[in-house]
C-alpha cells in the first residue's frame, strides 16, 4: 500500500480549520483522468478532473462531518454522495453530519451536476475517501494500543482490539491520525457486505426544506444588498438602441439605470458560457417589487442585430460560430426544416448497403416527427447574489457548475481565480439550464458596476424568454421489409434549430444489417443548451414510436419485437461501435414485462404503451397505461424498470424516477414554446402549459435491475423513453398515431 503526502489548496479556511480542537481533518489528493467526450455539450460526460478531494473530519467528541462536493438541485446528491464516503468508513449514517462542501475543484473534483454524472464520477474516489480514513484511524489506534495493526478491527465509528478487549471511538484516535501519512489503494469494501449504500436513507436536508430554512440564493441577504433586473429585447435579433430611464430614476428606492456589456467584443467564450442578449440594460434598487415597477417606466428603442460570428472554446476545441439576423418564427422554422431534410445531410454511420435493400424493398414504411422548443421552467428563476471589489468577488448562487464560471469571471472581472469565493446554494431545479453561467457574470458585473453587493433577479416572464431553450428537432425514420415481413434495412435523418439530435450508434445500430443514420443542422439566433437528456429526449419519442409501429406492420409484439432486435445485436451484431449493452438493455424490457403484466388479461383495459431507451449509460423501459377522464386520455399508470447500476439510495432513486415520468408525461402532452416575430409566445404559465397534480399518474410503480455494476446514471435517463410510451399508448387509446409533439395539442388539432 502507497502512502501519499498532500498539499491544501488555495481555500485558507481549511488550513485554519484542519485541527481545530485536536480533531482530524483530512484531505485526499489523487489524480483521477477522465476523458472528455466530443459530446461534452450535451452534458453526456464530464470535464476532465486534475485533482479530486474528499473531507472527513473527526471531533474528539467523535462528532463525523462528511462535505457533499456537489451541487444540489433535487438529485439528492446531498444525500448520496456522503453514503459513499460512510460506507466505507464505516460509521453509523445517524451520527454524521453532512455539509455542502465549498467551492473548490482542485480539492472537491469537477463539481459538476448534469449528465447523470454526479455518483457515477465520485463513486471510486469517495469510496477511497472512506477507506483511506478508516486505515487511518485503525493505524493511529494499532500505534496507541502497540497492536499489529491487522489485528485492529472497526464497527460504526467505534475501534477494536479483540485480543486485549481494547477499544475506542473515532474521536479518540482523530487527532494522532491526522499527522499520519495518507495511504493510497486500501481494500474497498465487498459491495455484498455494504450497509449504507443500497439502504433507504431520509434527504439530509428535508426537515430544513419542508419548514422553509433558508437554503436558496433567493433566501440570501447581505447588508447593504441591492437587487437588480434586467430589461432585455422583446425579440430574440433585436438589440439595445437606446434608452431613457428619467421616470425609473424618479421612482421610489431606486438607485442607478445603466447599460453594459455582458461580453467585450472579440471574448473568446467558453463552452458554456452561453447567452442570449449582450447588451444588458440594468436597473438597481432596494427592493425587488420596487425594481420590477420602475422597470416598466423604462422608454427603450431597440434596432435589429446584425449576423454574429464568434469563437466558442469547447473545453480545448475552438469552434466558430456564427449567429444570423432577423426575427425568426416557428411557422417559418417548421417550413425550414421540412425542406432542410430533403437536402443530403451528413453521414453519420453506414452498415452494410441500405440504399439497394431500400430500392430491393417490398415495403417500405416512413415517418417523420417533430417536436418544438421547450423551457426549462426551474421553480426557481435564475438569480445570483454578487459582492465584487477590486480586490475580490463574492457569488453566491445555485450553478450546477461553478468550476466553469469561474475562469470566465478570472476574466471578465480581471481578477485572478484564487480572489473569487463561489458559494454553491442549493438549486430550485436545474434540468442543464443553471450549467450555463450568464446569470452569475451578469450580477457580477453589475455588482462591479455600483460598487455594492447586489442580487440579480430575474422574473419569471425573464426567466422564460431569455433562452436556452430545448432545440426544436425532426427526425424521419424508415424501414424496409422484404416480402416475408422481416427488417433488412433502417434509416434515420434527423435534424434540428440548430443542432441535430441523432446518436448514430445506438440501437437499434448492431441489429440491423443495412443501417444508416444522417444529420443536419439549421444556424439560429434563438439560444439553446442542454434540456433533460439532451438529444435523447427527442429521440426516444421518435424512435420507440417508430418501433411499435413497425412492429405493428410486422404483426409481432412490441416488446418481443425489441427483444429479437436485441438478440441479433448480440448474437452477431453489426458494426463494431454500439454503444450500448445488450444484456442491460433487454434486462430491463423483461423486467418491465413481467411488472407491468404486460399482456394478462386483468390489464386490457388500458390502453397500454411501451418504450426502452438507453442513454447517460443506463437502461429505462417503461410501460404507460392511459384510459379516458372526462373525455381526453389520462396516463393512469405507468410501469418502470431502470439499470443504474448499483443503486446508492432506494428511496431517493425511486423518487427521481417518479420525478422524470411526471415531467416526461408533461412535456410530452402539453410542452411548446413558439416564437413570432422573434418574440416568444409564451412568457409565463398562463401561456406555457404545465402538467397538474391531478394530472400526474395515481401510480407509478419503479423496479431496479438489481447487479454490483459501479453507479451510472440516474437523473436523465427515465426521462427520454416516457415520450414513446406515452405515443405508443396514445395510438392504442385514439386510434391515432401522433408524430409532432406536443401529443395533445396534435390530437386535438386533428381528432380524425
Amino acid at each position: 500500500m502507497e502512502k501519499i503526502k498532500t498539499t491544501h489548496s488555495r481555500r485558507s479556511f481549511l488550513r485554519s480549520s484542519m485541527l481545530a480542537g485536536g480533531g482530524l481533518m483530512i484531505s485526499f489528493n489523487w489524480l483521477s483522468e477522465f476523458n472528455l467526450s466530443d459530446k461534452i455539450s450535451g452534458l453526456d460526460t464530464a470535464e476532465q478532473w486534475n485533482e479530486l478531494t474528499g473531507y472527513i473530519k473527526i471531533t474528539p467528541e467523535n462528532v463525523i462531518k462528511i462535505l457533499n462536493p456537489n451541487p444540489e438541485f433535487g438529485q439528492n446528491v446531498m444525500t448520496s454522495l456522503p453514503m459513499i464516503v460512510a460506507e466505507e468508513l464505516d460509521v453509523e449514517w445517524q451520527k454524521v453530519v453532512i455539509e455542502m462542501g465549498p467551492h473548490d475543484n482542485v480539492k472537491l473534483g469537477p463539481q459538476f451536476t448534469g449528465g447523470s454524472n454526479s455518483v457515477r464520477m465520485y463513486w471510486k474516489p469517495l469510496r477511497d475517501a472512506g477507506a483511506a480514513a478508516r486505515h487511518m484511524l485503525i493505524d493511529a489506534a494499532a500505534q496507541t494500543w502497540n497492536v499489529p495493526i491487522e489485528e485492529v478491527t472497526t464497527k460504526a465509528g467505534m475501534i477494536y482490539h479483540e485480543k486485549t478487549g481494547k477499544s475506542g471511538t473515532y474521536g479518540d484516535f482523530a487527532s494522532k491520525a491526522s499527522g499520519l501519512a495518507i495511504p493510497k489503494g486500501v481494500k474497498l469494501k465487498d459491495v455484498q457486505n455494504f450497509k449504507v449504500v443500497r439502504n433507504s436513507q431520509k434527504n439530509v436536508e428535508g426537515l430544513k426544506i419542508v419548514t422553509g430554512k433558508p437554503l436558496f440564493s433567493l433566501d440570501h441577504n447581505q447588508e447593504g444588498m441591492l437587487i437588480a433586473m434586467i430589461e432585455h429585447p422583446p425579440a430574440f435579433g433585436m438589440k439595445l438602441k437606446s434608452f431613457d430611464a428619467s421616470q425609473t430614476l424618479k421612482m421610489p428606492g431606486i438607485k442607478d439605470v445603466f447599460s453594459l456589456k455582458l461580453y467585450e467584443d472579440g471574448f473568446e467564450q467558453a463552452g458554456f458560457d452561453t447567452r442570449t442578449f449582450n447588451d444588458l440594460l440594468v436597473v438597481v434598487g432596494n427592493t425587488t417589487w420596487e425594481v420590477m415597477n420602475a422597470r416598466k417606466k423604462l422608454s427603450v428603442q431597440w434596432e435589429p442585430t446584425t449576423e454574429i460570428k464568434e469563437t466558442k472554446n469547447m473545453f480545448g476545441r475552438k469552434q466558430d460560430v456564427v449567429i444570423p439576423a432577423g426575427l425568426e418564427s416557428s411557422q417559418s422554422h417548421y417550413s425550414k426544416m421540412q425542406a432542410r431534410a430533403k437536402e443530403p445531410a451528413t453521414q453519420l454511420r453506414k452498415d452494410g448497403d441500405p440504399e439497394t435493400a431500400f430500392k430491393n424493398a417490398a415495403q417500405v414504411i416512413e415517418r417523420t416527427y417533430t417536436a418544438p422548443f421547450l423551457a426549462h421552467n426551474c421553480m426557481e428563476p435564475m438569480n445570483c447574489f454578487a459582492h465584487v471589489t477590486d480586490e475580490k468577488a463574492l457569488l453566491v448562487g445555485p450553478h450546477q457548475a461553478p468550476g466553469w464560471i469561474e475562469p470566465t469571471l478570472s476574466k471578465i472581472l480581471n481578477l485572478p481565480a484564487d480572489k473569487i469565493e463561489i458559494q454553491m446554494t442549493r438549486m430550485g431545479g436545474g434540468f442543464g439550464l443553471r450549467a450555463y453561467g450568464h446569470y452569475v457574470t451578469e450580477a457580477a458585473l453589475i455588482s462591479k458596476k455600483v460598487k455594492a453587493p447586489v442580487k440579480l433577479v430575474y422574473s419569471r416572464e425573464d426567466d422564460m424568454t431569455y433562452g436556452i431553450y430545448r432545440p426544436m428537432y425532426t427526425a424521419t425514420y424508415r424501414a424496409a421489409l422484404d416480402a416475408n415481413k422481416n427488417l433488412i434495412a433502417f434509416h434515420v435523418k434527423g435534424g434540428g434549430i440548430p443542432e441535430h439530435p441523432v446518436h448514430a450508434n445506438r440501437f437499434p445500430a448492431g441489429a440491423v444489417d443495412n443501417y444508416l443514420a444522417e444529420g443536419w443542422e439549421l444556424s439560429s439566433n434563438i439560444t439553446v443548451g442542454a434540456f433533460r437528456a439532451p438529444g435523447s429526449n427527442f429521440n426516444a419519442a421518435a424512435e420507440q414510436s417508430f418501433l411499435d409501429e413497425l412492429a405493428e406492420a410486422m404483426g409481432k409484439d412490441p416488446i418481443e419485437f425489441r427483444l429479437e432486435l436485441l438478440k441479433r445485436a448480440k448474437e452477431n451484431p453489426v458494426g463494431k461501435n454500439n454503444d450500448y449493452d445488450v444484456d442491460r438493455y433487454a434486462g430491463v424490457l423483461k423486467l418491465v414485462k413481467e411488472k407491468s403484466g404486460w399482456n394478462k388479461p386483468e390489464n386490457k383495459k388500458y390502453s397500454r404503451g411501451v418504450a426502452a431507451y438507453f442513454c447517460h449509460n443506463s437502461y429505462a423501459a417503461h410501460v404507460v397505461d392511459i384510459v379516458k377522464r372526462d373525455d381526453q386520455p389520462y396516463v393512469e399508470r405507468v410501469f418502470s424498470a431502470i439499470d443504474c447500476g448499483i443503486v446508492i439510495n432506494p428511496d431517493a432513486a425511486t423518487n427521481m424516477v417518479q420525478g422524470a415520468v411526471v415531467d416526461g408525461i408533461g412535456n410530452a402532452f402539453y410542452g411548446r414554446l413558439s416564437h413570432k416575430e422573434g418574440v416568444a409566445e409564451q412568457n409565463n404559465f398562463n401561456r406555457y402549459r404545465m402538467i397538474r397534480l391531478r394530472e400526474a399518474p395515481k401510480k407509478i410503480e419503479v423496479h431496479f435491475v438489481e447487479n454490483d455494476i459501479d453507479p451510472t446514471g440516474l437523473g436523465e435517463p427515465p426521462f427520454p423513453p416516457v415520450f414513446g410510451a406515452v405515443a405508443n399508448a396514445l395510438y392504442k387509446n385514439t386510434g391515432k398515431r401522433l408524430y409532432d409533439q406536443p401529443y395533445l395539442e396534435a390530437l386535438n388539432n386533428n381528432p380524425a
